[in-house]
């Protein structure tokens, strides 16, 4: 593969143009890709054409580049999440449609959450996370369930810090959050009273597969106290999740 003058090859490079659009960034121009990723304005603009060419960027009216429907067509085809996300979707809508706030399917990804699915509805409670979005692992009720259950170097990497401050109730202390990965671990379950935004809470509980953790299903709902009675219905969800990810098996 060929590589530039410092050695990096041009697949680093093209995944450093792809890298470079997110939630906050999806519409950008070749001068933005070229500030962005620290390439020259002649690499980015020859790499930006290839990827038009094949359809992993589209370039607008105005020249400006998004994301392309191939890239989109071939990640969701060769996802890992995809069987998750099909096993959990009727699970996701009936947990939905009680709830009325937001549900979410969610993964660990390095120190982060990656939501893999989201459901929500108009007047629904603030919530910032979204589909292929991530949070730190401290912040968030998915985030606590899913590094409480990872692997224990993973779990010494994160409270080494630094941990990401949402509001005066996230918790940033190393001390602090290995009390609460106990005690999540104890009962089976996150509550998170105004971690990421002091008008919501989040609530997760773990997805058992073969004895693993491999996701948290989670819901999003006002901080008035009355989160735990939400408990219930996202055990029986993750159950249900999990049987649908082993047909056949009771």
């Amino acid at each position: 593969m060929a590589r530039s003058s410092n050695g990096e090859s041009v697949f680093s490079r093209v995944v450093r143009i792809l890298e470079a659009f997110g939630p906050e960034r999806p519409v950008l121009g070749v001068a933005e890709l070229s500030r962005r990723t620290g390439l020259s304005l002649a690499t980015t603009s020859r790499l930006v054409s290839e990827l038009v060419e094949h359809g992993w960027l589209e370039r607008g009216p105005d020249r400006r580049l998004t994301v392309g429907m191939r890239l989109w067509e071939v990640a969701s085809r060769a996802s890992p999440a995809l069987g998750l996300r099909e096993a959990a979707m009727p699970v996701l809508e009936d947990v939905h449609a009680v709830v009325g706030h937001h549900t979410q399917l969610s993964v660990l990804e390095g120190r982060e959450v990656l939501f893999v699915e989201r459901l929500s509805a108009p007047g629904a409670v603030i919530n910032v996370t979204r589909v292929a979005g991530r949070l730190p692992v401290n912040a968030s009720s998915s985030g606590l369930v899913l590094l409480a259950h990872a692997p224990a170097a993973v779990q010494e990497e994160v409270l080494a810090g630094p941990l990401e401050s949402y509001t005066p109730h996230t918790p940033t202390g190393p001390g602090k959050l290995r009390a609460l990965l106990a005690e999540v671990r104890r009962t089976g379950v996150a509550v998170c009273p105004g971690f990421i935004d002091e008008r919501a809470t989040g609530v997760a509980v773990p997805i058992r597969l073969d004895g693993r953790v491999v996701a948290a299903v989670s819901v999003i709902v006002p901080n008035d106290g009355g989160a735990h009675a939400q408990i219930p219905l996202l055990q029986a969800a993750a159950r249900g999740i999990a049987r649908a990810m082993r047909p056949g098996q009771e």
